[in-house]
């Protein structure tokens, strides 16, 4: 049975995006819940990235609204909506390669004094001491995501999993009130799959939304109370993974396109 949507942190409403003429987002809506974790599936071509970018701000709307905590983050510039809280990860990470792993978490802190010229000449010791907190910050998200032994090591000496890690470090650095987290299971071998659903789990109880793409049905299931199927741009059916999967009209769009 699917459980009921909470108050919810992220309201998208009739969201459109053409490309070329063609409708990739059409009219879709979703209500996230302030401490859900709720997923979106659905073949390749159904749209979901693009909604993603369309959440996210990385593309613009052609039509409907968004609205974060109560905010409308529709038009918004995509750091502006990350310093109103919602972060986001990327399928394919790509983290600073030269940078150590530390310096890449601490790249996320939001209104850091030293990026401001007037901060940096005219008060040297608040930036010195915000960049000191940040980094104290850092390595705690990095002991939290398994990485602390790692920290002073540059970035292109990770592994596909552990990059996944390190995006999720990144956005929690940012202090988000809800994350979208795109195929955080793609490439990653199963000896860190499970501490990547561990410490999905543990985001979500520290009262962090999430909004969850992916085709690893069996983490789906692990996290996702409810899902979205999208089909085609839209929405095609919502419920528990275990009822939609049995769905004749969701196993249809799999299947639709492969082989005899």
């Amino acid at each position: 049975m699917t459980p009921p949507v909470q108050a919810s942190i992220l309201k998208a409403r009739g969201l459109t995006k053409s490309f070329g003429g063609l409708r990739v987002v059409d009219d879709m809506s979703l209500d996230l819940g302030s401490t859900e974790i709720l997923g979106i599936i659905g073949p390749n071509g159904a749209g979901k990235t693009t909604l993603f970018n369309l959440l996210a701000g990385a593309v613009p709307i052609d039509a409907g609204t968004i609205v974060l905590d109560g905010k409308d983050i529709g038009r918004a510039r995509p750091e502006a909506r990350i310093q109103s809280g919602l972060g986001r990860t990327f399928q394919i990470p790509r983290p600073f390669p030269r940078m150590t792993i530390l310096e890449n978490v601490m790249t996320a802190a939001q209104n850091q004094r030293g990026e401001s010229l007037v901060s940096a000449v005219l008060a040297p010791r608040r930036v010195a001491a915000q960049e000191r907190a940040n980094a104290a910050r850092a390595r705690d998200i990095l002991d939290f995501v398994s990485l602390s032994h790692l920290e002073d090591q540059p970035a292109a000496v990770l592994s596909g999993g552990q990059r996944k890690l390190l995006e999720l470090a990144r956005v929690m650095m940012a202090e988000p009130r809800a994350i979208l987290l795109d195929e955080p299971a793609a490439g990653v071998n199963p000896a860190l799959l499970d501490l990547i659903i561990d410490r999905i789990i543990a985001i979500n109880r520290l009262g962090i939304a999430v909004l969850l793409i992916e085709h690893n049905m069996e983490m789906i299931a692990r996290l996702c109370p409810r899902v979205i199927v999208m089909a085609a741009g839209k929405s095609l059916a919502e419920g528990a993974p275990s009822e939609i999967t049995k769905r004749a009209d969701v196993i249809d769009v799999y299947l639709e396109g492969m082989p005899a």
